[in-house]
């Protein structure tokens, strides 16, 4: 049995109160929300902070405000099981609730919350696995190593990321509140993310992730979520691809937005890819397959997870095609 180290843990009742706390012990601290990724990690000793910060008891963090028309504001901790069943979501931004839906199973979409979902920890064979067996390999290069083994030679990490409400956020243009002591700024979902296994949040270790912000909805946006993995519950995507568009008169797309995931250390947007959409419609089958062409050039899957590599690839070009065909039906 794998048991969590020993921590001190705050439970503050507000914001301000959180944040100071998370500055004083800086990086011996970490946030938890519903605690299913952070927890798991502590017990492989993947994290080790020796304070942690339940963000349960603040009210603010809590709720659905807002409306289609003007746009949706989650609080960081809204269970994902709430996304998935709310009735204002799953009517104007549908993905959302879809993407919600896909991840893990009904338990820990219960203790899940949108906040923690996106600020996921990066995924590889070589790390997400107990302390003995990543010591039996001399550790690695994101947690007590020197060595990325699924590139030896590189310098970086190549962990991925594997979050399934981050791309459809990022293509349907939603933003996030972060909170610090010294005040709170607020950045487009896509900006929260860095190409880096390790460093793959751009969140500083002081901030709390608070809110995040849908945009208004006025019927002519859809967007859709198409997710890989072996199992049809549970597993973390091996591929991920959001897709989202606004139509204008005849239906024919007025702007387009592809993002892709499970296949680098950060969610992707395929810009080149969607601008070859932009003045077609959804029903032309030679567009669709030229933009998921484009697109499927950012899928680079290291073998750092799940099915072959190449496998991966040619499945990008396939699930795009199928979300922009899905789009046609949204």
């Amino acid at each position: 049995m794998m048991r969590l180290p020993r921590f001190q843990y705050f439970g503050p009742r507000d914001l301000k109160e959180a944040a100071q706390i998370l500055s004083d012990w800086g990086p011996q601290a970490s946030v938890v929300a519903g605690g299913t990724d952070l927890f798991p990690n502590m017990k492989r000793r993947q994290q080790t902070p020796t304070r942690v910060i339940g963000l349960r008891a603040i009210a603010a963090l809590h709720g659905v405000s807002g409306d289609a028309k003007t746009g949706l504001t989650l609080g960081a901790m809204t269970s994902l099981t709430r996304i998935e069943n709310h009735g204002a979501i799953a009517l104007a931004w549908p993905a959302l609730a879809t993407a919600a839906n896909l991840i893990s199973t009904p338990p820990l979409r219960n203790m899940g919350t949108i906040g923690g979902n996106l600020c996921l920890d990066t995924r590889c064979n070589y790390y997400d696995q107990n302390y003995e067996w990543r010591k039996g390999i001399d550790f690695c290069l994101k947690k007590d190593g020197d060595t990325c083994w699924v590139a030896p030679g590189s310098k970086r990490c190549w962990a991925v990321a594997s979050s399934d409400t981050a791309p459809v956020l990022c293509a349907i243009g939603a933003e996030v509140s972060l909170v610090s002591k010294d005040g709170e700024r607020r950045i487009p979902v896509y900006q929260l993310f860095n190409d880096d296994g390790i460093e793959y949040l751009t969140k500083r270790a002081d901030e709390i992730l608070t809110a995040v912000h849908l945009p208004a909805q006025d019927g002519r946006t859809r967007a859709v979520y198409w997710k890989l993995r072996r199992r049809g519950s549970f597993d973390f995507p091996v591929l991920g691809v959001a897709a989202a568009v606004r139509l204008g008169a005849h239906d024919v797309v007025e702007q387009a937005t592809l993002v892709i995931t499970g296949t680098g250390s950060r969610p992707f947007s395929a810009q080149a890819a969607a601008a070859k959409l932009v003045g077609c419609k959804l029903t032309d089958e030679n567009a669709l397959r030229e933009v998921a062409a484009e697109a499927a050039k950012l899928a680079k899957p290291l073998d750092n997870t799940d099915f072959v590599m190449g496998w991966r690839k040619e499945m990008a070009r396939h699930y795009v095609v199928g979300a922009l065909k899905g789009l046609a039906k949204a």
